[in-house]
């Protein structure tokens, strides 16, 4: 991907080196000028950044915590509830399978390809839908689903209403869900905070994401499974599940709608300056 893929012209503005950055925007342009697809005159007013090599890092838990806190709260609510629920029944998924419905151990890894179809045709058939309806709408919708859906399953499963093939469908449609909800954390996380810090922000709430729910979720699952009790387990389901609503409710009121906005827009840039002391700074 790094041979294909060029460097951001953001991050090149950003780190003065305006010439490279202005190189790849024109050699983008000129490959859809080929093939006949007009490119509108952006409608913005022009940025002025003063160049950085580095971001303090005061600076950085400052727009994190402070300036944004309550964007923080929100990624760290979805990566979290995420990171618990995919984890959780991922990593557990095998001992529902042997110790609930009998499946041999030798035949476990052929329910995997179900998981597998469903995560990838969640983002691939979702992910537009994200542009066109909205990131808001659709960020919290898909976390509800598979909430409800999860929710449900279990409840089904408690009750014994479902065999072994049914149960593995269950999983593949709340997983459809799930994928996308769980791609559409990192993209929230992306591109609601100022660019100088995008990658730190992604680091930072993975980090917390994945010690908090993780880490928890799966060694939670592992001991209710032992017991052997599928009420048991189904506490676990509802406990992920309710994770996966209070993300989806905390993205439907204080997410961000960012779809079709710039960059710059949805987070200034903290290298953003007003006026130019001196004539210095890129523009």
């Amino acid at each position: 991907m790094r041979l294909w893929i060029p460097e951001s012209p953001r991050w090149l503005m950003i780190h003065n080196q305006p010439e490279h950055a202005e190189r790849i925007v024109a050699d983008i342009e000129r490959h859809y000028h080929a093939r006949g697809i007009a490119i509108p005159p952006l409608q913005a007013p022009p940025l002025r950044l003063r160049a950085r090599d580095h971001t303090p890092l005061r600076e950085v838990f400052h727009s994190l915590f402070v300036a944004h806190r309550r964007r923080a709260l929100v990624g760290l609510t979805l990566l979290t509830a995420q990171a618990f629920f995919y984890n959780a029944i991922f990593f557990t998924y095998a001992l529902v399978l042997t110790d609930f419905y009998g499946v041999p151990a030798a035949k476990v890894g052929w329910y995997i390809l179900p998981f597998a179809l469903g995560n990838f045709c969640g983002p691939l058939l979702l992910g537009r839908l994200f542009d066109v309806v909205g990131r808001r709408i659709m960020i919290s919708s898909s976390y509800l689903v598979s909430g409800v859906l999860l929710a449900v399953s279990g409840y089904l499963f408690q009750q014994q209403l479902i065999d072994v093939t049914q149960q593995t469908i269950a999983w593949m449609v709340i997983f459809f869900f799930a994928s996308a909800a769980a791609s559409s954390a990192y993209l929230t996380v992306a591109e609601t905070f100022p660019l100088e810090i995008r990658a730190l922000a992604i680091a930072v709430f993975y980090a917390f994401g994945t010690g908090l729910g993780g880490l928890i979720g799966p060694t939670l699952f592992g001991a209710l499974i032992e017991s052997g009790e599928r009420m048991n387990v189904l506490y676990g389901y509802l406990i992920g599940a309710a994770l996966m609503i209070i993300a989806g409710l905390t993205q439907a009121i204080w997410g961000v709608a960012a779809e079709r906005r710039s960059l710059e827009h949805v987070a200034r840039p903290l290298s953003q300056i007003d006026e130019l002391p001196g004539g210095s700074g890129r523009r």
